[in-house]
């Protein structure tokens, strides 16, 4: 990640948008610096200068200029490679269904998002995925604020582990596996596409970073459906 898309990104997760990730600082980018240094009560120079990168790095897990763990694309598909195996094959790499699970402990509490009375402190997740989606937890932790996490929809968990098959068919969901988690389902239902999905939206590009620096896949990022859910299987 360029200097130019972290400045962007960091915008983008404070809430004032610069439309693609693309490190390309045009009229949309000046605008958001300005606007972002005015709530800030910086001086309002339209510039990435040293006291407005300090604002925002306050809340982001890699400073610019910092190096990068290796990440896929920023606004276009993520990358496929990685540790994790395809569809096909995940009952030989994970083992049959709900087996060799454990809990992750969250680093912010979440929300049932079927019943938001119930707070949720822990996940069930397949053993082999627990460190690697609790370093994307801890990522979004550090990038987004309560408040910001409440506007995305990310405090409201819809589910992890859960024996069932894939919705019309015979297979089973990744879910069954316990290597998928969904988000504000609500807000991301399966058929709804951008700009729709709440988690299309420019603000969540941080979110999806973090899972893809996992190598995580995301059925929204790829294919424009189901934004609520990130899976740790290639498709």
């Amino acid at each position: 990640m360029t200097f130019e898309q972290w400045l962007q990104s960091r915008l983008t997760a404070h809430g004032y948008a610069c439309g693609l990730i693309d490190g390309d600082i045009g009229d949309k980018t000046i605008a958001a610096l300005k606007a972002f240094q005015r709530g800030q009560g910086l001086p309002v120079s339209g510039k990435g200068d040293a006291a407005t990168v300090e604002a925002l790095r306050r809340s982001s897990s890699n400073g610019p200029g910092q190096p990068e763990r290796p990440a896929s694309a920023v606004a276009g598909k993520p990358s496929l490679a990685g540790p994790w195996p395809h569809q096909n094959d995940v009952e030989r790499f994970y083992g049959p269904v709900g087996t060799s699970q454990g809990r992750l402990e969250l680093p912010f509490p979440m929300k049932l998002a079927w019943d938001k009375s119930q707070v949720v402190t822990r996940i069930t997740l397949h053993t082999k995925v627990i460190d690697s989606a609790g370093r994307a937890f801890a990522e979004i932790a550090e990038t987004y604020s309560e408040k910001e996490r409440v506007s995305l929809g990310l405090d409201l968990f819809g589910g992890s582990l859960n024996v069932r098959r894939m919705r019309g068919g015979s297979r089973y969901s990744m879910h069954a596996y316990g290597i998928a988690i969904d988000f504000d389902p609500e807000r991301n239902q399966l058929r709804w596409k951008a700009p729709k999905a709440r988690l299309s939206h420019p603000d969540a590009v941080p979110f999806w970073l973090a899972w893809e620096r996992e190598k995580w896949v995301s059925l929204g990022r790829d294919r424009d459906f189901d934004f609520m859910h990130v899976q740790a299987a290639r498709l």
